[in-house]
């Protein structure tokens, strides 16, 4: 997610405490995509209904992070 901000989320990692919202969306997004990967492939069964609240939930936490991320390079002038 979000691969082209990879040195940034890299360094909000190093500082946990500060960035615990970030990390929880970050983590969620992935397990959320891992879900949805195993269902795409069949290996979860899902209905088309359930799969696409996936994705959508998937998506909404990928523009919090991305905001996050944004908030946070502009914060430490990165």
């Amino acid at each position: 997610m979000l691969h082209e901000y990879r040195d940034i989320i890299t360094h909000m990692k190093e500082n946990e405490a500060a960035n615990a919202h970030f990390l929880k969306t970050f983590d969620r997004h992935n397990e959320l995509d891992d879900k949805i990967t195993k269902a795409e492939n069949g290996d979860l069964p899902l209905t088309d209904v359930e799969l696409e609240t996936l994705k959508k939930e998937k998506l909404l936490l990928k523009d919090e992070a991305y905001a996050i991320i944004l908030k946070y390079k502009s914060e430490h002038s990165l």
